[in-house]
């Protein structure tokens, strides 16, 4: 008796999760029916979209200049030089930056757009298919048989629910943002300026390349450490191992580079 409760407090739990899960998608536009309810609300990052971009940004902002700054110094006996075209390379590179953002970013606008009008389609002309496989997700999220008729009823009822929980649950699909395009382009690139400019201000204010490298190299590996750590606080990585790992990939690339044009002069 004893174990056939705990067996029924397992299902029970199980799906009020997948209830809660379910719920999320429909971002509470909608209630689930025959008294199922959810056991907790649980808080997430509201903006993963915009952190990626500014980490894409910022990292290749602060490596990519502050490794072209490098290998310049090592060629050049005036820091004008490394000003101009390090600026040349922070305009042209935030431009790449910023379209390669709007094309990955209109890509997946358009794939999501495809599978949502296909699965539009399947749910209309192939219901009964598109039922079991309701059926089979549940049950791999562990729903009882005698539960996952109750769910499924309740997901099929609507069809715009239906779609939304298929494009979830079968294909991994989220929604895009609106003008997620726009704003992935304008972050990555404002990003990259703002970690661009950072190796590149000593250039500005010292003339002579040894003493603003000097200077550019321990700014830019506080910056990258400082940004690295950071960057691992709001991934869910370890921020001291994601601190060292940005600031030796940054400190490798500027060093190789500098070697580069000493071999080169």
């Amino acid at each position: 008796m004893r174990c056939r409760f705990l067996s029924q407090n397992v299902g029970v739990r199980r799906l009020r999760y997948f209830a809660a899960v379910l719920r999320g998608i429909l971002k509470r536009r909608s209630t689930l029916q025959e008294g199922i309810t959810v056991a907790h609300q649980e808080e997430h990052f509201e903006a993963p979209d915009s952190i990626r971009d500014i980490v894409i940004g910022m990292s290749d902002g602060l490596t990519v200049p502050f490794a072209l700054a490098a290998g310049l110094s090592g060629a050049v006996s005036t820091t004008t030089l490394v000003v101009v075209a390090g600026l040349a390379e922070i305009a042209a590179g935030s431009i790449a930056m910023g379209l390669g953002g709007y094309l990955a970013a209109k890509t997946d606008e358009e794939h999501y757009e495809s599978e949502l009008e296909r699965e539009r389609t399947e749910v209309t002309e192939l219901p009964d298919r598109e039922r079991e496989e309701v059926v089979d997700i549940l049950k791999e999220w562990g729903v009882s048989d005698a539960d996952v008729d109750k769910v499924t009823n309740s997901i099929c009822a609507d069809k715009h629910r239906w779609v939304d929980f298929m494009m979830k649950f079968e294909l991994g699909l989220e929604r895009p943002e609106a003008k997620r395009a726009r704003n992935s382009s304008l972050t990555i690139g404002v990003s990259y300026i703002a970690g661009g400019l950072i190796p590149l201000f000593p250039y500005m204010i010292i003339h002579r390349p040894l003493y603003a490298q000097l200077l550019s190299v321990v700014v830019t590996l506080i910056a990258l450490f400082v940004f690295g750590f950071v960057k691992g606080r709001f991934t869910g990585q370890k921020a001291g191992r994601s601190a060292i790992q940005t600031t030796v990939v940054g400190g490798l690339a500027a060093a190789f580079a500098f070697a580069v044009a000493k071999l080169i002069q």
